[in-house]
């Protein structure tokens, strides 16, 4: 199949989170499996042109009240010789620091136009390119508006054999603006209604996605079924539930050539389930780096995280009633965390690391430490208000690592709850986010530490063993891209 993915960032170009990593590594995926697959995304400032070539000629994109032109940059995606990814190069829109705003503007005030420029662009590259895609995979709300062009304006010509899928990685974010900046779209306005883009009198840029994709997926089968919900539809639950028919969870994958215990050159010793005993020499290396008393016989639980409310970090760190005090002051346990994000709960980690001396952190982000924390500690909680997919998690399971999670999205698909009757099982599963909840599941994991290591053992090994690799998402991304041809050639 001919796919193009449109999206506002990939790895190793723009990254924000894990939309960038997901992108990239399925696109790989595909082109690796012989499908003929391109990626266009904004180049940034950060984006050098000297490392990418110009395609010849300027590209008109009917973005905004005029056209705008723009230039065109493409290299090949490092490490896949089969992968274009393409740049579409507008100084107005892009030339700037940050994504999708910075520190000082959280959020562009002209993003609906600097969007409207990627999307309208990924069509006029098609033509540019004289390549029609049989699929146009577009990205969270960034890329909603590919969508709404193909069904609405694109499918009387060249397109009209192509179909769009949408994937939501993330449902909390749907960019949603005023209505007065609807011209920023290039869209005639009986399509402000007619498009599904009017939402409580504003912009809702997803809303209108949804409403035109051939095809929408989620990043998990649980959180396909959860944003059908009013808990965690925000808002748009009820439109998701009248597109029921076309919403498919997928699993993400993640990238088990980066994240793999047996060759992680960023850990002090490797391992494998065969060799867990090894898993110890990164434990005590993590204790040292982390400040804490190096003890084997110590259950380390990991944090890695943006600490932010999605997290549940108020349960663990809220400075009235948080967890975190009461866990490493009443159990024989250890903390290592890193993350940042809310400057409140920044804040409340120093405080706690002042009062906790089995309690240690890295505030930041440092890739290294990362790896060492997966690979020595013996838990990892992630206590998520919602989790549409989640990564850690299954980097936890592939290190020995056992997850402390809340039963939510991702979490739920990936996590198999402990059974103390016969040791099944590769984590510890908790329903109810509250302190209380946190407090009692780190708890029944430290009791099976101390009691039950035949069984902490198997579990471990169950989770070395599972295949979290990408192939099996791309594969049922192609069954999606089929069924959305053939509903998409049913409207004619």
């Amino acid at each position: 199949m001919k796919i193009l993915m449109i999206s506002a960032e990939a790895v190793p170009f723009a990254k924000t989170g894990g939309l960038a990593d997901a992108v990239s590594a399925l696109a790989i995926t595909l082109a690796n499996m012989g499908h003929d697959v391109k990626i266009v995304i904004p180049r940034y400032y950060r984006v050098d042109r000297k490392y990418l070539t110009q395609l010849e000629g300027p590209m008109a994109v009917a973005a905004g009240m005029t056209e705008s032109w723009t230039a065109v940059y493409t290299t090949k995606m490092p490490g896949c010789d089969k992968l274009s990814v393409y740049f579409i190069d507008h100084e107005k829109s892009f030339g700037r620091d940050g994504i999708y705003g910075t520190k000082a503007e959280p959020d562009f005030h002209d993003n609906t136009y600097r969007f409207a420029v990627l999307c309208h662009g990924a069509f006029q590259l098609c033509r540019k390119l004289g390549w029609y895609p049989d699929i146009m995979h577009a990205h969270d709300w960034s890329a909603s508006l590919v969508p709404v062009l193909l069904k609405h304006k694109c499918r009387h010509d060249a397109f009209k054999k192509t179909a769009s899928v949408l994937t939501i990685h993330n449902l909390g974010y749907q960019g949603q603006y005023s209505k007065y900046a609807f011209s920023d779209l290039g869209l005639s306005w009986e399509l402000y209604y007619g498009s599904g883009l009017e939402h409580n009198g504003g912009l809702n840029l997803l809303q209108a996605g949804i409403s035109s994709a051939d095809m929408i997926t989620t990043v998990s089968p649980t959180y396909a079924r959860e944003i059908q919900t009013p808990e965690f539809g925000f808002g748009m639950d009820g439109l998701l539930r009248v597109r029921r028919d076309v919403v498919r969870g997928i699993l993400n994958g993640v990238d088990t050539v980066t994240w793999n215990p047996a060759t992680d050159k960023l850990l002090p010793c490797n391992y494998t389930a065969d060799s867990l005993e090894k898993k110890a020499v990164c434990k005590a290396e993590l204790q040292k780096r982390m400040g804490l008393p190096v003890r084997a016989d110590v259950p380390l639980i990991g944090i890695v995280s943006r600490l932010v409310d999605q997290k549940g970090i108020a349960e663990i760190f809220g400075p009235a009633y948080g967890s975190m005090y009461n866990m490493c002051s009443k159990m024989d346990l250890q903390f290592a965390i890193l993350g940042n994000g809310e400057k409140w709960c920044e804040e409340e980690i120093k405080v706690l690391e002042g009062k906790l001396p089995n309690m240690r952190s890295f505030i930041g982000f440092d890739e290294q430490l990362s790896h060492m924390i997966e690979a020595g500690c013996d838990f990892f909680l992630m206590p998520s208000k919602y989790e549409p997919c989640g990564l850690n998690q299954m980097y936890s399971l592939l290190y020995g690592t056992l997850p402390i999670v809340r039963s939510t999205g991702g979490l739920t698909d990936t996590v198999e709850n402990y059974n103390e009757s016969t040791g099944e099982g590769t984590g510890f599963v908790f329903n109810q986010l509250t302190p209380e909840s946190v407090f009692n599941t780190v708890g029944w994991a430290v009791h099976a530490y101390y009691n039950n290591k035949a069984h902490i053992k198997q579990m471990q090994k169950k989770g070395m063993g599972l295949a979290f690799g990408w192939d099996v998402a791309a594969s049922g991304y192609l069954k999606i891209y089929k069924e959305a041809v053939i509903r998409s050639t049913k409207l004619f």
